[in-house]
């Protein structure tokens, strides 16, 4: 499959299936205020609440539990019929199979690295396919964050299968989480620095800064095309540029048995507009 830019662009379409175009990942130049962004897990860090859902920045509440964020980010969860959780909650309890996720996320030939013990460990970037690599990005910018932004351990293997696959998922509750287990760390990271300048002047919160930091660089063609596109990813071909011959065949890291081939689980085109952010910290 050859991928253009006037084409179906899936990657993009998913996201705004999912409706995270309108405030998750659409925020502008210049919208983080980190002085702010500080105050809020300074003061949210309760060595006696686990979980807290809610703090005050400068006098005003600033809530971030589930329901909350599902009515600032626009997000819906949606339920199949007779079911009562999303699918990927419904997948997460279910023991996850490493030959799958490799043989969807993974080029052809590659699988998990293995741990001393034998198990499976994690999923070198190298052998992504650029599709998995790009909702890795997401990912790690927009949804689950941590600092390494490489390679994948089983955990967040299998969040970024259930954005190929086009899994439906209540992520106002993982984000919720994602704060939370931020504020009690012993870590100095400050995620969801956008989002949370944004919540912060939603409620009514004054900032004094005379300066703010943007979200960069943004997802775009040129983005995927230097950070994303894996050169040995047969479904992928960018426009007006010759793939450079394949590196001599190196030996497969130690692996869960390497899956078959396998067609990409959907065609996805790439965007050729700046449309998600990524933070620089």
């Amino acid at each position: 499959m050859k991928l253009y830019i006037n084409e179906f662009d899936d990657f993009k379409r998913e996201v705004e299936r999912r409706n995270w175009h309108r405030e998750l990942t659409n925020f502008s130049e210049g919208s983080i205020d980190v002085a702010i962004v500080k105050e809020f897990y300074a003061n949210l860090y309760v060595p006696e609440d686990k979980e807290p859902k809610q703090v005050r920045v400068r006098g005003h509440l600033i809530k971030f539990d589930a329901d909350s964020l599902n009515t600032f980010l626009k997000t819906l969860v949606v339920l199949e019929q007779g079911e009562s959780l999303p699918s990927y909650s419904r997948f997460c309890r279910l023991r996850p199979d490493p030959q799958e996720l490799a043989a969807r996320l993974c080029i052809p030939g590659r699988g998990f690295v293995l741990n001393t013990e034998g198990l499976p460990w994690k999923l070198l970037r190298k052998d992504l396919t650029t599709l998995a690599q790009t909702w890795s990005v997401l990912s790690y910018s927009n949804l689950a964050i941590i600092s390494h932004t490489s390679d994948l351990n089983l955990d967040r293997a299998r969040l970024v299968y259930g954005l190929v696959m086009k899994m439906d998922m209540n992520i106002r509750a993982l984000i919720s989480e994602q704060i939370s287990l931020i504020a009690q760390s012993n870590s100095s990271r400050l995620g969801f620095q956008a989002l949370i300048t944004a919540l912060c002047k939603a409620r009514g919160v004054t900032s004094y800064s005379l300066t703010y930091e943007s979200l960069s660089p943004a997802i775009n063609l040129a983005y995927i095309k230097k950070n994303c596109w894996n050169l040995n990813d047969p479904s992928v071909t960018f426009p007006g540029t010759q793939k450079s011959r394949a590196r001599r065949s190196e030996a497969p890291s130690p692996s869960v048995d390497h899956a078959p081939p396998t067609s990409a689980p959907s065609t996805f085109a790439l965007p050729s507009a700046p449309v998600l952010p990524v933070p620089s910290t």
